[in-house]
């Protein structure tokens, strides 16, 4: 069912998909990757590779550390599985296109976020 979600969003935000992996991890394989790739030495709950080379539809590699996913669903008070879901959606967001550096791209990923939640909660839960 959530495949099926995921499937949706691409579809919705006219993206065409060719394959999509989602990698879930420990914040220190998570950390080790964004040190690695992207020079970052802090902690994250997700990294997302486009991996796509000028093909026709996306490549991508999702990397989700578990640990960091508890800890900012515990500082919502929301679920684990609530929390997952929204960094699952937002992975696949930035791979439609979407950013989240700038207050209003932060505040429009947010807004698709959401928009993706509720829609799986509707369908599925």
């Amino acid at each position: 069912m959530l495949k099926l979600q995921i499937e949706q969003l691409f579809i919705k935000e006219r993206v065409v998909l060719d394959s999509l992996s989602y990698v879930f991890c420990s914040d220190e394989y998570l950390l080790k990757i964004n040190r690695e790739f992207l020079n970052h030495d802090f902690y994250t709950d997700i990294i997302t590779f486009d991996l796509s080379e000028k093909q026709v539809g996306v490549i991508g590699e999702i990397y989700i550390s578990l640990d960091r996913v508890k800890e900012n669903a515990a500082g919502l008070g929301i679920s684990f599985s609530e929390e997952l879901l929204r960094v699952l959606f937002h992975g696949a967001l930035h791979l439609c296109g979407y950013r989240d550096k700038k207050k209003a791209e932060i505040m429009e990923m947010r807004k698709k976020e959401e928009q993706y939640l509720r829609l799986y909660k509707k369908q599925f839960a």
